[in-house]
């Protein structure tokens, strides 16, 4: 067969294409055929998996277009050249999924009106075929779409209306990166939709962001005990290709776990979007703490949003992750952190999103418990977080960053922290975009990821010349002597102290000000009297 030559931009373009944002309404008006005729997680499920399907038809249609138009194969008979086209290989080989001719979109739309079984059987065909032909995918793609409770006509409609969004032929833009900015585009959607509910699945991409921009995984053993729907390992890979380019995005392996089937659906197909390898979630979903199918995991890097304050999970007493004490059966805080630290390597960091109760809750041996982390030396930061960054809860929430070496690590010549909490009160950053949510700017995340990386003298400190110094009111870097004195409790509030005051030369003296003040009160409530008086006087005449 003839050599493989990569066509230049605009050679693959495919008719039809779509921007990023016309996909993106595209689909959410597809979306809204079905909203109210299934429950809400089965209705994310399934309009994310026709997404998918709709995404590896496409990329395959685009790599076949490429391949066509070499001009080698113009020279061979044409079986020849059809047989090459169908090669497996020459797909796979490229990250490309090898989509079978039943589950290629053109078919399934064609079939649609006019099968027999109706569309929900093929596209359950379809998935099924395309997750035998890829064993990554295996059991990963919904099989759904045939049941009674599926509108049919509808579906059919559904199916018409995707058809109109391209994720390939973007010129020099994968599908791979159309699809996975439309991908997160639904999950955060469908979370603003599901509001508490969508804890389960999503973590704000400002917050996921900041955890990542502090540790910094750039290379290693990347893990989620409770992956929602992948989102950590997404932005991992993310700043990979921003700081070292996208040849370097497989530096990273990813570990995780996921305890709800639906949600582990998602983040496998999630990570499949991303060219992430999803073989690091497992077979199957399972509980981390009934169930941890990854006892034996050290991992460099640990990224966890999980469930605060949770009651119902599953405990047992003589587990040896409970090296520092045993949790409580009422609140699963500790358990998360017993078990990160359980998993961390020898010079393994964390970062780890809990409540704030976790800072300084004394409750059923918890204080008893962050004693003996503190005391280990595996806190290296905490940050208070400001309100409204979750839309899933109320409930105010903190960052946990832990580390396992503190010392300068040798040749990384990093700063000796050993025996010191950098703790950074990050509640007046961020910036409300609407009545409920706040997000944090890109200087805000600069900004905390800086004074840790400065704390910590990390390379990317030492590139930008940034030195570490306490700043009152926002970071202060503590002692455990100090820390002991405030009977561990690990509020940054408590430790960075108030902000100083801009001092302002020309400010008017304090005791001029009360004084004028008082002058124009008093002016106040003079003419608050004399209006009353007139009100009053008005009254009556209308009375009498």
């Amino acid at each position: 067969m003839p050599p493989r030559k990569r066509t230049t931009a605009g050679q693959g373009e495919l008719p039809g294409i779509s921007s990023a944002k016309e996909i993106k309404d595209i689909l959410w008006k597809a979306a809204d055929k079905l909203r109210g005729s299934m429950d809400a997680a089965q209705y994310k499920e399934f309009v994310l998996g026709l997404v998918f399907l709709k995404y590896v038809s496409d990329a395959f249609a685009e790599r076949r277009t490429e391949l066509a138009a070499d001009p080698e194969l113009a020279s061979i008979p044409e079986h020849r050249r059809s047989a090459f086209l169908e090669e497996k290989d020459e797909y796979t080989e490229v990250n490309v999924f090898w989509v079978p001719q039943k589950a290629r979109w053109d078919y399934i739309s064609a079939k649609a009106s006019n099968s027999e079984d109706g569309p929900g059987k093929l596209l359950d065909d379809a998935m099924s075929a395309v997750m035998q032909e890829n064993p990554v995918l295996t059991g990963v793609l919904p099989l759904i779409f045939n049941r009674d409770n599926v509108d049919q006509r509808r579906l059919k409609e559904l199916i018409d209306l995707i058809s109109d969004a391209r994720f390939a032929g973007h010129g020099d833009r994968p599908a791979r990166d159309v699809l996975g900015e439309v991908y997160e585009y639904f999950l955060e959607k469908f979370a603003r939709a599901e509001g508490k509910r969508a804890g389960e699945f999503y973590t704000p991409a400002s917050v996921v962001r900041l955890l990542v921009e502090v540790l910094e995984p750039y290379e290693g053993r990347v893990y989620d005990p409770c992956c929602g729907s992948g989102g950590m390992f997404v932005q991992a890979s993310k700043f990979i290709e921003a700081h070292r380019g996208r040849d370097h995005s497989h530096d990273i392996a990813v570990y995780g776990q996921e305890s709800n089937e639906r949600t582990w659906r998602l983040a496998k197909m999630n990570l499949a979007i991303h060219g992430i390898d999803p073989r690091g979630l497992g077979d199957r979903w399972a509980d981390t703490f009934e169930h941890d199918k990854l006892p034996d995991l050290k991992a460099d890097f640990i990224l966890a949003n999980p469930f605060f304050n949770d009651s119902d999970w599953f405990r047992k007493e003589s587990d040896r992750r409970w090296l520092y004490g045993v949790p409580p059966q009422s609140n699963a805080n500790y358990a998360w952190l017993e078990h990160i630290i359980s998993k961390l390597g020898d010079r393994g960091t964390a970062g780890v999103v809990l409540a704030n109760g976790s800072m300084s809750s004394k409750q059923n041996g918890e204080g008893e418990i962050r004693r003996a982390i503190v005391e280990a030396d595996l806190v290296a930061c905490m940050v208070a977080l400001p309100g409204n960054l979750f839309r899933s809860t109320a409930i105010p929430a903190c960052l946990w960053f832990l580390a396992k070496d503190k010392t300068s690590q040798g040749g990384k010549a990093l700063a000796d922290r050993r025996g010191e909490v950098l703790f950074i009160d990050a509640r007046n950053l961020g910036t409300m975009i609407d009545r409920t949510e706040r997000v944090f700017a890109n200087d805000d995340l600069a900004r905390i990821a800086d004074t840790y990386h400065a704390w910590r003298g990390t390379k990317s400190a030492k590139g930008k010349g940034i030195k570490y110094e306490d700043v009152p009111g926002f970071c202060y870097s503590a002692e455990l002597t100090e820390i002991r004195e405030y009977d561990f409790i690990l509020t940054p509030g408590r430790y960075v102290g108030a902000a100083e005051a801009d001092e302002d030369p020309g400010a008017e003296p304090i005791e001029e000000r009360i004084k004028r003040l008082t002058k124009e009160l008093y002016e106040h409530l003079d003419e608050s009297a004399r209006l009353d008086a007139i009100v009053r006087d008005q009254l009556r005449r209308i009375c009498d």
